[in-house]
């Protein structure tokens, strides 16, 4: 029997021997170590690899081309991109309670920071402050404000916007965008002033738009001083998330020369983005940036690069932690334009200078002019008074900052006047609105009826909609004492309105104790606090009663200037700022002299006239040379990320920088009409080259009688080349009158009377249109020019063969459109359509594409003997009317032109226009010119005689271009 020693032995080896033993050690050992290994990582390094802890994801960012350049026709850069310093930032905070605190925390220094150097923050959000210091949306329309209001409460489409969403205001989308409790960003509004808020939700607003791709950084400045990337650089430490980047930036060289042009580049918009198809969708995202006007739009395609990618690991809250290389992007081809750009540039400075030169020609020293007094356009004047105003009512002084701490001292002391005037105009205005026995309309000062329709009209009507315009009976007789006749007072008409339900009461509540109302009455006095209410911090009227205060004298024209110099408007000089002040400099010579060397120009006086353009072609192709809208915008200031105040300026400039004089202003052709007619008289043949028509100063086949622009004298008679030398209305009149003659009125035209009896009857003004139609659509006046930007649809009169055939009528038409028109005349019946476009090219020089000249039509029934009497008559125009080209008929070129003239109202002055083209005997280039409301075709002329002095050479570019207001002419412009 076994020792209980050697039974141990025994069960000892037995369980060694097993392989259930060795599973057993190997366990344990691995235990070990497994156990040692957590211990070293949760208690030894457990902090620093808390610390440390990335969770890895791999991410694709695409990366844009660079874009491609534009050039002129002779290879002159007109848009280039360059690298420059930005201020960025990624969202890479993790999601705590505090993160919004953080984040503006950070924000708000580097703002500080950015500033104190002189820079400035993105300010291309859709909201900003307006001149009252009240939230505004920047969208132009009703669609762009919703596609904004939908972007923010992040809804795809417009249609999925509640009512309440759709009704909110700019305060409510700030509002909501600070305190929401989902998608807020913890901005407290109380405790910063608005301007402070803004900048910060423009901030934060562009970071939520990449807020599911927090690994792509948000540009919050651009191209930064080096002291601001020094001070960014030292702190980055403590700016969590911030950091400098080099960024391609698009920049314009003379920028307001082309910009109506070329356009500008910005983010693509969801607007732009859901108007892609589904295929170019593929091709861009919510990040690129994209051409937004002008050829950087129509060229988009053209001039964005190959897109290139990087591989980016970033960790759990988005930051990126390794960058890998992947696929290199591609630069844009580039695109080479017609455009002459010295041509370009010479020919929009004539321009300034000729307007400069009309205006100080019609500038008087005097107050006030009341225009419905004169009987005709060209009688109206320019008072002192006006001029002083325009720098308040065009916001180049800053009105809000007169009663700023750090104001100047004329500033301050017109602060003072005016806070005095308002009160009193305040306590009238609750007057008149309070008295039912307060005088009619009619019977008011001219001031207090200006007041009055900016309360009922401006405000009441058009800006707040209280009273639904949609609503108002316009056949109701009160309406029309008020409207019309102007017998009533406001008093009746408002409580009138109230009755009718013309009035949104919803909008009155909180200006009805309580917000409710008993009766009318109640309701009405709501409206009487609304309107105070309103017009006490509203910008609008206070311009008003500044225009009122300048008119009386109560603002003088000295402290007008000395402003100037206070808000830094002007460079400051001691000597001339003295003299104001002491009165040995005079106001009205002060502002002649800066309007003489352009330091104050046209397009910022925003005077009638303030505008001018000129589209100049090759005759031979169709491709076009110069096209010049006056004034332009510097769009440097909305590429890349949009300067939204800038913007909003030029929107509310009334010199309308935004809006291409040369494609979309139209105003009737008026003269510039005629050589048309005659090619239509003479192939129809209602007249021949040996026809002669006497003008008797009236043209009395129709009635009304029109009359001939030298009427009460008369042409006496001529032929076509002298109706079109000396531009004789009559003349064609009758020749519009004889194109709607029906079979075999034509036959009695010699034995007619100045009456028309012989012929009357025969008269049908629908088919002289008819013939009128036919000959502008062969000249292509029918649609647009074919120029690749943006153009206004043309219109050609169907109303009166008579008045139409010299350019009235309801004839309409572009600058772009005109110069169409006149290059077929030029080149004698070959109609092409206009381009921009040159050619593409790739990034080495290879040429892609050339673009090739389009004929659009050919007027081959046009024979060579009317081409030659137009040529002819419009020869004679420049030859033997008009001293205005006295020194170019002297040189070695000929040009042949056709003045015109449109009349807009009496009260207004009238547009000048001139075509033409040289050289004569054998055209290579024409034109046409438009100064709207530019009293007179002579100043038109005279922009066209000086851009063809300096495109042939005739004389040193010095003695053209010379910076300063030109010398005009006398403005009677031998007819039309």
């Amino acid at each position: 029997m076994y020792s209980l020693w050697d039974r141990v032995k025994s069960g000892i080896y037995e369980v060694v021997k097993s392989r259930v033993f060795v599973a057993v050690i190997i366990f344990c050992v691995l235990s070990a170590i497994l156990l040692q290994r957590v211990f070293y990582l949760q208690i030894v390094k457990g902090q620093s690899f808390a610390d440390e802890y990335k969770l890895q994801i791999q991410k694709t960012k695409e990366i844009q081309g660079t874009r491609g350049k534009i050039y002129d026709r002779n290879g002159n850069l007109l848009a280039y991109n360059e690298l420059a310093y930005s201020v960025t930032i990624e969202d890479n905070w993790e999601d705590s309670a505090d993160k919004n605190k953080e984040i503006n925390k950070v924000i708000n220094t580097v703002i500080d920071i950015v500033e104190s150097n002189g820079d400035t923050v993105i300010n291309n959000f859709g909201v900003i402050l307006d001149g009252d210091g009240n939230y505004k949306f920047v969208a132009e329309n009703d669609t762009q404000r919703l596609r904004f209001i939908a972007d923010v409460y992040g809804k795809k489409t417009i249609d999925e916007l509640s009512d309440k969403q759709k009704s909110s205001t700019a305060q409510d989308i700030i509002d909501y965008l600070c305190t929401d409790k989902l998608y807020g960003y913890g901005i407290n509004e109380k405790k910063m002033d608005k301007e402070a808020v803004l900048k910060l939700v423009n901030i934060r607003y562009a970071i939520s738009l990449n807020s599911f791709q927090k690994f792509i950084a948000t540009t919050i400045a651009e191209d930064v001083s080096d002291e601001t990337v020094a001070v960014i650089m030292e702190n980055l430490d403590s700016l969590q998330g911030i950091d400098i980047e080099e960024e391609s930036l698009r920049r314009y060289t003379d920028s307001k020369c082309f910009a109506s042009v070329i356009g500008y580049t910005g983010q693509i918009s969801q607007e732009d983005y859901d108007a892609l198809s589904k295929k170019e969708q593929e091709e861009y995202s919510k990040q690129d940036t994209v051409g937004k006007a002008g050829l950087e739009k129509t060229l988009d395609k053209q001039l964005q690069g190959k897109k290139g990618q990087v591989k980016l690991y970033v960790n759990s809250v988005g930051k990126v932690i390794e960058t890998v290389k992947g696929k290199d992007p591609e630069a844009g081809n580039d695109v080479y334009l017609t455009l002459n750009a010295n041509l370009q540039k010479a020919a929009y400075h004539i321009i300034e200078q000729e307007l400069a030169g009309i205006l100080l020609s019609k500038i008087q020293n005097t107050l006030d002019f009341d225009r419905t007094k004169v009987e005709d356009g060209s009688d109206v004047i320019i008072p002192i008074g006006d001029v002083y105003n325009t720098f308040i009512s065009n916001d180049i002084l800053d009105m809000s900052h007169f009663g700023e701490e750090d104001a100047g001292t004329t500033e301050k002391e017109v602060a003072a006047i005016f806070g005095s005037r308002k009160e009193e105009v305040l306590s009238s205005l609750t007057s008149a609105l309070t008295d039912p026995d307060e005088r009619a309309y009619k019977d008011m000062s001219k001031e207090m009826q200006a007041y009055m329709t900016y309360i009922v009209s401006e405000i009441l009507t058009n800006t707040t909609g209280v009273i639904m315009s949609d609503a108002i009976d316009t056949n109701d007789s009160t309406y029309k004492a008020w409207k019309d006749d102007e017998t009533i007072n406001v008093y009746t008409y408002l409580n009138y309105a109230i009755s009718k339900n013309w009035v949104d009461t919803s909008k009155l509540k909180e200006f009805v104790k309580d917000g409710k109302y008993s009766d009318a009455g109640e309701l009405y006095q709501g409206m009487v606090k609304y309107i105070i209410d309103y017009v006490e911090s509203n910008s609008g009227f206070d311009k008003l009663i500044y225009k009122y205060m300048i008119k009386s004298g109560a603002v003088t024209g000295r402290q007008i200037c000395l402003m100037l110099y206070e808000q830094k408007i002007l460079e400051y000089d001691e000597a001339q700022y003295n003299g104001l002040l002491s009165g040995s400099v005079g106001a009205y010579d002060f502002l002649r002299g800066k309007i003489q060397d352009l330091t104050i120009t046209p397009g910022q006086l925003a005077l009638e006239p303030c505008t001018g353009s000129i589209v100049m072609t090759d005759t031979n192709s169709g491709q076009v040379l110069a096209c010049v809208s006056y004034p332009g915008y510097d769009n440097n200031r909305l590429a890349n990320a949009m300067d939204s105040d800038y913007y909003n300026k030029l929107l509310t400039d009334q010199s309308r920088p935004f809006y291409n004089n040369a494609t979309q202003e139209k105003t009737a052709p008026g003269s510039t009409y005629k050589p048309l007619v005659a090619v239509a008289g003479l192939t129809e043949g209602v007249i021949n080259t040996d026809s002669y028509i006497t003008c008797h100063g009236i043209y009395e086949k129709i009635q009304p009688s029109p009359k001939c622009w030298i009427y009460p004298q008369a042409h006496g008679t001529l032929n076509v080349e002298g109706g079109i030398e000396n531009s004789c209305n009559s003349f064609f009149y009758e020749v519009g009158y004889r194109l709607g003659l029906k079979e075999g009125g034509l036959s009695q035209v010699a034995s007619d009377n100045n009456e028309g009896s012989a012929t009357n009857s025969y008269y049908s003004s629908d088919l002289g249109l008819d013939k009128l139609k036919k000959y502008a659509e062969a000249f292509g006046l029918n649609e647009t020019s074919g120029l690749e930007i943006d153009e206004s649809s043309p219109q050609i009169s169907d109303e009166d063969s008579v008045r139409s055939a010299i350019g009235q009528g309801r004839n309409n038409y572009t600058t772009s459109q005109l110069a169409k028109y006149i290059t077929a005349v030029a080149n004698k019946g070959t109609v092409y359509d206009l381009t921009l476009l040159n050619k593409v090219t790739s990034v080495d020089g290879k040429t892609i594409k050339e673009y090739e000249p389009k004929v659009k039509n050919k007027l081959s029934d046009v024979t060579a003997s009317t081409w030659n009497a137009v040529h002819n008559g419009m020869r004679a125009v420049i030859v033997n009317h008009s001293a205005t080209f006295s020194d170019l008929n002297t040189s070695s070129l000929k040009l042949s032109g056709k003045t015109g003239t449109a009349q807009q109202s009496t009260t207004h002055p009238d547009h000048g226009l001139f075509v033409g083209f040289a050289p004569s005997d054998s055209p290579e280039v024409a034109f046409a010119i438009r100064i709207a409301n530019g009293y007179s075709s002579t100043f038109a002329s005279e922009v066209g005689r000086d851009v063809m002095k300096y495109y042939y050479e005739i004389v040193p570019e010095d003695e053209i271009i010379t910076g300063e207001a030109a010398t005009i002419g006398s403005s009677a412009t031998g007819g039309d």
